[in-house]
């Protein structure tokens, strides 16, 4: 996944007023106490990252990948 597919992503499934300012705000411990964001900018794979903020805010699996179903399968459990 690339840093725009992320956005996209970001922007799909949340919204794009919501979803930028969860990215901004939310405090994700599966990152180290640090934002989408912050973690995106830190250089943190953003497949990693849409995952870990997808896990905080309890969405599920088939809706994670937004519209486009075979987009990227999730990866295993």
């Amino acid at each position: 996944m690339r840093n725009r597919e992320f956005w996209d992503l970001v922007d799909e499934v949340f919204g794009r007023g919501y979803g930028r300012t969860l990215a901004d705000d939310q405090m994700l411990t599966a990152l180290g106490d640090r934002t989408a964001a912050q973690a995106i900018e830190a250089g943190v794979e953003p497949r990693v990252v849409w995952h870990a903020l997808c896990d905080a805010m309890d969405v599920p699996d088939e809706r994670r990948w937004g519209h486009d179903k075979f987009r990227q399968a999730p990866p295993p459990r």
